[in-house]
């Protein structure tokens, strides 16, 4: 896509995160030589041609400005053999960006998309709340250090909800939600409404 690549979207992704970590994001913003405005104008972009008729649609869309994936993996969800194409992101060398779809391959309608700890990258750490700094982790770790962690709807798209469970700096343990942009961890909060403990 002419004039649309890494650098563009990875100001897309970005765009999301500023509502929650818009320090992060401005100085991730100038670390790609951009500007505020500059990703205002490429998430612009992007919502046009995900309108535009002729723009290729399901995952390859993703290709189209990205180009050929860095690797593709097969995976298992149920009886729904899927196909997980995975793009190197500058900004988060240690994660990949990941677009699962179906098993018509790169054409059908994309599951998921978000990032992911990369294969060749282990994990971080994560003991205790101290430990889940903002951008420091991805779904799958989190929910791996803290079972077991629940799933909840996002509160717009591309955005991700855990409930979970951590011990605070002293071992107590503690219930929180983490938020998720595009998989990307950007803030832990306290459980609203969790359910009461039961005396033993």
């Amino acid at each position: 896509m002419h004039g649309f690549g890494v650098t563009e979207f990875q100001l897309v992704l970005l765009r999301r995160m500023a509502d929650f970590r818009p320090e992060s994001v401005e100085e991730a913003v100038r670390r790609l030589g951009e500007t505020r405005a500059g990703m205002r104008e490429a998430n612009k972009r992007w919502q046009a041609m995900l309108r535009a008729p002729g723009f290729a649609g399901g995952g390859r869309r993703y290709t189209a400005v990205l180009g050929p994936p860095e690797a593709v993996v097969e995976r298992r969800i149920g009886d729904l053999v899927c196909s997980a194409r995975q793009w190197v992101l500058p900004l988060w060398p240690g994660l990949r960006f990941e677009v699962l779809t179906g098993p018509a391959g790169a054409g059908a309608p994309v599951l998921n998309a978000w990032l992911v700890r990369a294969a060749d990258t282990p994990p971080p750490v994560l003991r205790t709340l101290a430990d889940l700094e903002p951008w420091s982790c991805v779904v799958a770790d989190l929910g791996a250090a803290f079972p077991p962690a629940v799933p909840r709807e996002g509160s717009a798209p591309n955005r991700f909800r855990l409930d979970f469970t951590a011990p605070d700096a002293d071992g107590r343990p503690q219930a929180r939600t983490a938020d998720f942009t595009w998989g990307l961890l950007q803030e832990v909060r306290p459980l609203e409404n969790p359910a009461p403990t039961t005396p033993d």
